[in-house]
């Protein structure tokens, strides 16, 4: 009973999937929608009129600053080879 129970959710999952579609999304081809969004008087969010960055501009510099001339490398580190046993650093 639970068996049958359990496939019988799962088919339900699956149609959408076995479906062949002619478009990328289910959405694709939704004009009006697209239109009655295009003609919106104000779609911005109010909060996108801020104009103060929080920012630090000595930090801003620094990074920029870095990247037109990055730190060099660190040196390889050292080379261990075991002979017989003992540590020898070249």
């Amino acid at each position: 009973m639970i068996l049958i129970l359990c496939t019988g959710l799962l088919t339900g999952c699956a149609a959408d999937y076995l479906n062949h579609y002619d478009s990328v999304t289910l959405a694709a081809g939704d004009t009006q929608k697209f239109n009655s969004m295009l003609q919106t008087v104000d779609p911005l969010n109010p909060v996108s009129k801020n104009t103060h960055i929080e920012g630090d501009g000595t930090r801003a510099a620094a990074i920029a600053h870095n990247y037109k001339f990055p730190p060099p490398p660190p040196p390889p580190p050292a080379i261990t080879v075991n002979v017989g046993g003992s540590g020898v650093t070249q």
